[in-house]
C-alpha cells in the first residue's frame, strides 16, 4: 500500500471515530500533556480568533481569549459559518431557526469572556466550507489586517472536520499574506485520537496555561451554548456531551504552531 493510500485509510478511520465513543478525558489526563509539551507565551499585539461555527472559538481558545482580556489585548473574532447544519440539514427552516439561535448564544458567550467586539459573520455554508475556502480566507485577512493583529488563532487544519481543516488551512494562508504568527486548536482530535497519536504533528504542539478566572469565564461561555449541550431529538444525544466537554476545560489549551 502506497504512502498516500495509507494516509488515506489513517484519516477514514480516525473520521469514523468521531461518531464512536472516545478517548476518555482520564487517558489524557494521565498523559501529563501540560507537563510534558512547551509552554507558550502569546506574542504582544492584538489577537484574531476564527472559528468554524459558533462555539469552536471558546472551546479550542475560550480560556485564552478571557486572559488576554483581563490584561486588556484587544481580540477579535470570526465566525466562518452560523452552525446551522449540526442537528441536520433535513429542514431548511429548522435550520434557520437553528442558525439565529447560535448567533445569539454566541454573541452571549463572547460577552462572557470579556469585553469582546460582535463576532464577524462570513455568512458561509455549514458544512461546505471547504467549498468557500478562499472567500473564508479574504474575511480573516480583512479582519486581521483591520484589527493589525500579530496572532491569529484558528481550527486545527487536521482536526478532521472538514470545515474545521477548510478554516485553519484558510487562516494559515491569511497569516502567511500577513506575515503574522498563526497558532490552530485542536476540537474534535481530543475525541478520535490518543496520546502519542502518530497522526497528530506532537512536535508542533504546545500548551497555553489557564488563569483560573480565564477557566471560569470559558466554563461560563461553554454553558451559553444550549443548542449543543442539550438532545438534539428523542433519540439523539447532545452535540457536545459531558464527556466532550471535559476534554475543554482543563487548566490549559493546546494550540499547534
Amino acid at each position: 500500500m502506497s504512502r498516500t493510500a495509507k494516509a488515506v485509510r489513517s484519516r477514514q478511520e480516525a473520521a469514523a471515530l468521531i461518531d464512536a465513543t472516545g478517548t476518555d478525558e482520564a487517558v489524557w489526563q494521565a498523559a501529563n500533556l501540560q507537563g510534558t509539551l512547551p509552554r507558550l507565551r502569546v506574542p504582544e499585539g492584538p489577537v484574531v480568533v476564527v472559528a468554524a461555527h459558533p462555539d469552536d472559538e471558546v472551546l479550542g481558545c475560550g480560556g485564552t481569549v478571557a486572559a488576554l482580556l483581563a490584561t486588556g489585548v484587544p481580540v477579535h473574532t470570526v465566525c466562518l459559518t452560523a452552525g446551522e447544519a449540526s442537528h441536520g440539514t433535513g429542514n431548511a427552516g429548522a435550520m434557520a431557526g437553528l442558525a439565529v439561535r447560535r448567533g445569539k448564544e454566541l454573541t452571549a458567550a463572547l460577552r462572557a469572556l470579556g469585553p469582546l467586539p460582535d463576532a464577524v459573520h462570513a455568512g458561509l455554508p455549514d458544512t461546505r466550507l471547504g467549498r468557500h475556502e478562499e472567500e473564508a480566507r479574504a474575511v480573516i485577512d480583512e479582519v486581521v489586517a483591520r484589527a493589525g493583529a500579530t496572532l491569529c488563532l484558528a481550527p486545527w487544519e487536521g482536526d478532521l472536520h472538514s470545515d474545521h481543516e477548510a478554516a485553519g488551512r484558510a487562516a494559515r494562508r491569511a497569516g502567511v499574506d500577513r506575515g503574522i504568527t498563526v497558532w490552530t486548536y485542536p476540537v474534535w482530535m481530543w475525541h478520535w485520537a490518543h496520546p502519542g497519536d502518530p497522526r497528530v504533528p506532537w512536535h508542533r504542539a504546545g500548551v497555553l496555561p489557564l488563569t483560573e478566572d480565564g477557566l471560569d469565564r470559558k466554563r461560563a461561555a461553554l454553558a451559553c451554548f444550549t443548542s449543543q449541550l442539550e438532545p438534539r431529538g428523542p433519540e439523539q444525544g447532545a452535540v457536545l456531551p459531558p464527556q466532550e466537554l471535559a476534554h475543554h476545560t482543563r487548566t490549559y489549551e493546546t494550540v499547534m504552531r
